[in-house]
Parts: structure tokens; sequence; C-alpha cells
């Protein structure tokens, strides 16, 4: 990257964002400091701490740019595009909507909530994915839409959500899931994984 400082990343052990930046990192072969925020604890940590919103799409687009390695943006510009609009309807249009602060203000039916919209959002993005994937989401290499992919998937089966309806979903989820980038930043096995969700 631009300068030679070993990147902190603030985050939280199932945090979509920081699991997109640790991702990130791991396909680049970047070594980095991890700061546990617990965004439930004490009201959650990162307002008390004043913790700006992550842009973490941002991010891995800025790695992308200052960091050899494997390419997370494709030469070709319309697979681009294509990587672009999957992870931007992921990260702009499923994701907030079950969101910490979110499902906090809708209460008790926070897990139908939250299936309803993964649900929607899965209904827009396996008929594009149908038509974009490869081996994985945009042609045969990793790309950001995979980075973003992933923590999504996850979400879903949190909220008990059936990937089973989406067979482009899940098969790409399962392929990536095998790749030691995606393991080692798994949720199950991060410094501030509670000893219950352990791998």
């Amino acid at each position: 990257m631009a300068n030679q400082t070993k990147p902190v990343l603030h985050g939280y052990f199932r945090s979509s964002c920081s699991w997109r930046v640790r991702i990130a990192f791991a396909l680049k072969g970047v070594e980095y400091d991890q700061v546990p925020i617990n965004l439930i604890r004490d009201g959650g940590q990162q307002v008390q701490y004043r913790f700006a919103g992550f842009l973490s799409v941002q991010y891995v687009q800025y790695l992308n740019h200052y960091k050899p390695g494997p390419r997370l943006l494709p030469a070709d510009p319309k697979k681009r595009a294509q990587v672009r609009m999957i992870s931007d309807l992921i990260a702009s249009g499923i994701q907030p909507l079950q969101n910490l602060y979110v499902i906090q203000k809708v209460g008790a039916e926070k897990m139908q909530w939250s299936h309803h919209f993964i649900d929607r959002g899965f209904q827009a993005l396996e008929p594009i994915l149908k038509q974009t994937a490869g081996k994985y989401c945009v042609g045969d290499e990793i790309s950001m839409a995979d980075i973003c992919l992933v923590p999504q998937v996850y979400n879903a089966e949190r909220f008990k959500v059936d990937v089973g309806q989406y067979p482009t979903i899940k098969r790409l989820n399962q392929a990536l899931l095998e790749i030691e980038a995606f393991k080692v930043s798994h949720p199950s096995c991060q410094p501030d994984t509670p000893d219950d969700l352990r791998a």
C-alpha cells in the first residue's frame, strides 16, 4: 500500500464489514493487527469510542489499487461493472437491513424482518449470479463480489433463510469457503469469537 505502516482493523468477529476486509487482507497477503470492538457490550463500543462507519467496499477497492497480488476488480470493463453491481446489491441493498442497529430498533420481530429482507435480496441476486458466475461470482477469478457474498450467506443462515432455494448462491458460497483466505477470516476463528461459537 502507499505507506508501509501495518494496518489496524477495528472490528467485530461477526461483522460483515470487518469480514470483508479480513478476506481482502488474506487474499492480498497483508499482515494486520486487530482491535476487537464489541457491537453489543456497553450499548455498542463503536458508539462509545466514536468509531466512524466503516466503508468496507471502498476500502477493498483502495487495497486493490495499492497492494499487489490477486486482482479484486477485473480488468475487463464489463466484468468490473458486474462485480461492482453485485457488491453494491449486497453491501447496500441487503446487509444494512439486518444490521445490528436496525434490528435492535425492530425489536421482537427482528428474526422475521431480517429473514424477509435477506430473502428478498437473494431473489434479486440469484438470477444475476446465474448470468455472471463461473467458478466464482463473476467468471473464474475471485473478486470483490465474492468478498461480499460469503458474509451475507453467513448472515442468511443465522437468520434461518433456506439458502437451498438459491442454488447459484449456495454453490458459490460452498466453493469460496474451501479457499484459505475465507477460512482464516471466518467469524468462528477471530480473536474476539466467543468460545461457544469457535470452530
